[in-house]
């Protein structure tokens, strides 16, 4: 079971929020893609290791999880968590 209070916090960080949206429109993306896509679309003047601050806030939460892929870490959007927290609000 995931920690609903740090869901919340993880979902309380505007930046945190866009690294979700990013990751639910390109389910599978490295830091690096992240990283491009973030300050190209999204005009942000962040770093990789903000970013990976960032990422670890989520992954504790358990909306994003990680995968090797040959030399790379993948990043993907988790859902489930979401799905479970508000699943007895909207029932």
């Amino acid at each position: 079971m995931w920690d609903k209070d740090a869901i919340f916090k993880a979902l309380g960080d505007s930046t945190r929020r866009l690294i979700l949206d990013e990751l639910t429109e390109r389910n599978e993306l490295t830091l690096y893609e992240l990283t491009v896509r973030l300050i190209t679309k999204h005009d942000l003047a962040i770093s990789r290791q903000a970013i990976a601050k960032h990422l670890a806030a989520l992954e504790d939460a358990g909306l994003v999880k990680s995968k090797r892929k040959g030399k790379y870490r993948v990043l993907m959007f988790n859902n489930e968590p979401l799905k479970n927290l508000l699943k007895g609000w909207i029932e």
